[in-house]
This record gives C-alpha cells, structure tokens and sequence, in this order.
C-alpha cells in the first residue's frame, strides 16, 4: 500500500516538472519569435528613411538654381542628406548586426536595451530626414502656393478697391493715405512677380507675408473709416453741442449738475477723438470704433441723467410741500395729545408704556423736522443736485410714514379706552334687561316651589352686576378688569336666564301631562299611582322628576304621547 502511494506521488512529480520543462521551452520560443519580429520592424523602418522623396526634390531644387542664395541652401541640403544616406543609417545598420548577434547567443537582456536603443536611433534621425523634406518642399511648392495665395490676394484687393471708389465721398478724411497704400501694395505684386521671376523664393514668402498683412489693414481701414468719419466728425459733435446747451439751460434754471463733470468730460472726449483721427491718418483703426461708441453711450447716457435731475426736482418740490403739511399736523396731534395725557392718566389706568410710547414719539417728531430742515437748508444753499436732495426726502418721508403709523396706534389705543367704557356702560344696562326678563318670567309663572338654584344664580348675576357698577365708578377705570367684569356678568345673567327658561318650560309640561292624564285615572290604577307621584314632585318643586314620571304613567295608555305633549308645549 505504502509503496503504491510513493509511486503515484513520484508519477505527479515527473509530470510536473515535464510540464514546466515545456513551459519554459514554450516561453522561450516564443520570445525569439517576438524579438525576430521586432528585428524586422527596425530593418523596414531603417530602410524607410530615406525616401525618393528627398532626392526627387532635391533635383528639382537642382534645376532652379539662378542665384547664390539658392545654390548655398541646395548645397546644404544636399550635404545634410549625404550625412543621413552615409553616416547615420549605416551606424543604424551596425546596431542592427549587433542586434542580430544578441539574438544567436540568446542575450535576453542585452536585446531588450538595445531595441529601445535603435528605435529611439531610427525615431531621430526619421525626424531629421522629414525636417530635411519639408524644408526642401518649401522651395519646390513655393510657387504653386504663392501663386494662388496671391491670386487670392488680389481678388480682395479688387473688391477693397471697388468699396472705395463706390463710396469715395466717406473717405475724404483720409483719402490720401489711403492712395499712398494702394500704391505700396501694387509695388509689393511688382516686387513679387520680379522674385518670382528670379527664384528668390526667401524673399517671395516676405514679399507675400508683407501683401497680406497690408491688404488685411486697408480692408479693415475701408471698412471702419467711414463709420468712424460720421461719429468722430459729425454725431458726436452734434451731441456735444446738444448737451452742452441742455446744460446750460438748467443750470440757468436752478439744477446742480457739477458732480456729472461734463466739461471735463467733454474736453477729455475731444481729444480723445483727435487722436482717433490722428491714428486715422496711419491707417491705424484699432479699437477706434469702439471708442467712438464709448464716448456716444457716455453723452447718450447724459440724456437719462438730465431726465432724472428733472423728475427728482418734481419729486423734491412735492415732498417739501407735503411734508411740511404732515410734519406740522403731526407734532399738533403728539402735541394735543401729551397736553392731555394726565387727563386720560386720571379717567383711565394707563401703563408706563403707553405714556412713554407718547413722549418717544414728541421726541421722535423733533429729530425728524430737524432732518427736514437740513434737507430744505442743503437746497437753499445750491450745493447738491435734486437728484440726492431727493434722495434724503425719502429718508424723511419714510421715517414720517413710520412715526404716523405708531402715532395712530396710540391714537387708537387711547381712544379705545373711552370706547370700552361706553361700551361697557351699554352692556350693563342690556345686562339688567335680561336679569329683569328673568325674574319676570318666573313671576308670571307661578310655581308652587322656586328652585334653589335659580336663587344661587340670581344672587351670583346680581353680586356680577354690582362689580361693573363698582368698577365704573372707579378713577382711574382699569379697562382690562372692566372687560373681565363685563363678561363674567353677562355670562351669568344668561345662565339665569337659561335655568329660568327651562324651569318655566318643564314645569309647564308636568303640568299640562298631569292633567291630560286625570282622564285616566278611573281605568287604570298604575297609571293613577304613577300621576299621584308626579303631582307629589311637581308641589315639592322636583318639576324634571314629575315630567319623568307623568310621561312614563302616560306611556301605559298612549305609548308615544311625549312628542304630542311637547308639541301642546310647544305652540
């Protein structure tokens, strides 16, 4: 047993190292697989440095040569190519042997720097030889491209032209630099075609950076130059001279507009535009538009501030007429009412509060004509414009508005003190009406026995009645205790009222039932002995207990009769 188990344990041994055997052939073959290939890759990539490209070009640049600086720059060009053909690629070349070497003798990490290496070779000296053709292209492609550059050139020309003459009156300002560039530019197409003609292709490209950016210039001159004749020459003047006269005028008419500094600004615009001019005549239109559009919006601008000036002076004349009728009413009303204040002090009983409330208001009212009248001082003294004049007014008038609104609250708080009383007076006497109507009604009833309660809540009404008598009496009056006297006798005089009522209304039912059931006595005995009850209760005053009992002996003979008994009762 013990030796089949060391067999079969020896057998997984030997599979395991045959399969990492295989593994590691596995690995190995398939890194040489993937280093030929990469081995290959650099060869195609060395292979595809240098190009027919270069030499095609170079031969073309061969047949233009007509001058010295043309033939010093083939000449370098032809010498950096001999140097990329027959130094640096065959070096590449070597590297690649010894690559190659690395590969036999399975030199793992040898290869791996040396592939970085190379490709970083064939990457840098790739680049030189793609630098080198396009400076070539530069040359060969020159005329093809500056000839539709220029072509296109010229088609713009033409139509900045035709705009110019079309509108030739708008340019008179600067009619003559204008010329003066038309003819630069058709010296630069001369100067071009002359280049051209010679194979100057270093100067060709400045001759044609030089016509566009000339030609961009007078288009953007042509295009702007009118638009900044009119505002410079004729709308901003007029609305100068415009704000210059509205100025005038109100100012004559009693309007502070010194803090506005139109002169000054006026001035400051002036030049401003003379310089707008001045650069005009450069062809130089940079940021002139929008300048000029600076200094319109400013004087434009003005037309809203005259405005406001005139509609604060409105605003102003209104609130010193009106708030010198409602400051003066106010402090004759605060006035009026702190001269009586200990009068009210005797009738009513007043808080601390509410006396102090009437003196901080009289001060409150002083501070604020104060303020009035260094506003009205400030206008009379010709310092501020009525726009902040203005301003301050509202100050005031809100303060006022908010002193008013506290002034009619204590008005109303102070007249309702007299109010109350009168009211409560009223009351009192509506009180003893229904107290009377009470004790009326049982005399007119008359019962064999008055409940107890009802003379518990007669004298209860009566006592409540007695306090607001006492309490009207009273110098100072407290109101609050008089509101309180006033409803807890109302509340009792109606609770009298009440039992009185339903009093009157439950004896008057026991008494009716009682007698409809006499009828019944002869016939039938518990009906008689339950009526003998309700008449025992009825003269001992119990009226409830005689209903209850009468309508339960009724109940015998006519099953039902409560409703017809209560609506006898009821008619």
């Amino acid at each position: 047993m013990n030796g089949t188990i060391i067999l079969t344990i020896v057998s997984y041994i030997i599979v395991g190292v045959i399969l990492i055997i295989v593994t590691l052939a596995l690995i190995k073959k398939n890194k040489k697989k993937r280093f030929a290939f990469e081995l290959n890759e650099l060869e195609r990539n060395k292979n595809l440095i240098i190009s027919a490209s270069i030499l095609s070009e170079l031969k073309k640049v061969e047949s233009l040569i007509n001058n010295d600086t043309l033939k010093e720059m083939y000449e370098d060009w032809q010498e950096r190519f001999n140097e990329i053909k027959d130094k640096e690629v065959p070096k590449i070349t070597d590297e690649l042997l010894e690559l190659e070497d690395f590969l036999v003798f399975k030199k793992e990490k040898e290869i791996t720097s040396k592939i970085a290496h190379i490709e970083m070779e064939i990457f840098f000296v790739k680049t030189k030889a793609q630098y080198l053709l396009n400076e070539i292209k530069e040359i060969t492609l020159s005329e093809e491209r500056n000839r539709e550059h220029v072509t296109k050139l010229k088609s713009l020309y033409r139509e900045v032209i035709n705009k110019y003459k079309n509108n030739y009156d708008e340019y008179q300002e600067v009619q003559s630099p204008i010329e003066l560039q038309f003819e630069n530019i058709d010296k630069l197409f001369s100067a071009f075609e002359l280049a051209m003609e010679n194979n100057s292709y270093t100067e060709v490209g400045k001759i044609v950076k030089a016509l566009g950016d000339t030609i961009g210039n007078i288009k953007i001159v042509i295009e702007e130059a009118p638009n900044i004749i009119l505002m410079g020459k004729s709308i901003i003047p007029r609305r100068i001279e415009d704000i210059l006269s509205i100025y005038e005028k109100m100012t004559k008419d009693g309007f502070i507009l010194g803090y506005l500094n139109i002169e000054y600004n006026v001035s400051e615009s002036e030049k401003k535009i003379q310089d707008i001019f001045s650069r005009l005549n450069v062809l130089n239109v940079e940021d002139s538009i929008f300048e000029l559009k600076t200094i319109l919006d400013y004087f434009d601008s003005l037309y809203n501030d005259f405005d406001k000036e005139k509609v604060s002076k409105k605003l102003f004349d209104e609130y010193a007429r009106t708030l010198t009728i409602k400051i003066s009413r106010l402090i004759k009303i605060a006035k009026g009412l702190y001269n009586k204040i200990e009068d009210i002090k005797y009738s009513y009983d007043l808080t601390e509060e509410d006396v102090e409330t009437i003196d901080i208001i009289n001060k409150d009212l002083v501070n604020i004509k104060k303020d009035f009248d260094v506003v009205i001082n400030a206008h009379r003294s010709k310092i501020f414009a009525y726009t902040k004049l203005t301003k301050e007014m509202e100050l005031v008038n809100v303060k006022i508005t908010k002193i008013e609104d506290r002034l009619e609250m204590a008005l109303r708080t102070l007249g309702s003190l007299k109010e109350d009383e009168l009211r409560a007076r009223e009351q009192l006497d509506e009180i003893k009406n229904i107290l009377k109507d009470a004790k009326g009604k049982m005399r007119k009833f008359k019962l064999p026995v008055i409940p107890k309660n009802y003379y518990i809540e007669l004298t209860e009404a009566t006592d409540a009645i007695k306090e607001i008598v006492k309490e009207l009496d009273k110098k100072p009056i407290s109101i609050k205790t008089l509101n309180i006297r006033v409803d807890t006798a109302r509340d009792l005089v109606l609770k009298l009222y009440n039992t009185a009522n339903e009093t009157i209304k439950t004896a008057n039912m026991a008494e009716k039932a009682i007698v409809y059931g006499n009828r019944y006595r002869p016939i039938n005995k518990e009906l008689s002995i339950g009526l003998s009850r309700a008449e025992n209760s009825f003269y001992k005053g119990n009226f409830k207990t005689s209903l209850e009992s009468a309508i339960n002996a009724l109940n015998i003979i006519e099953p039902g009769v409560y409703k017809r008994l209560l609506e006898s009762c009821l008619k």
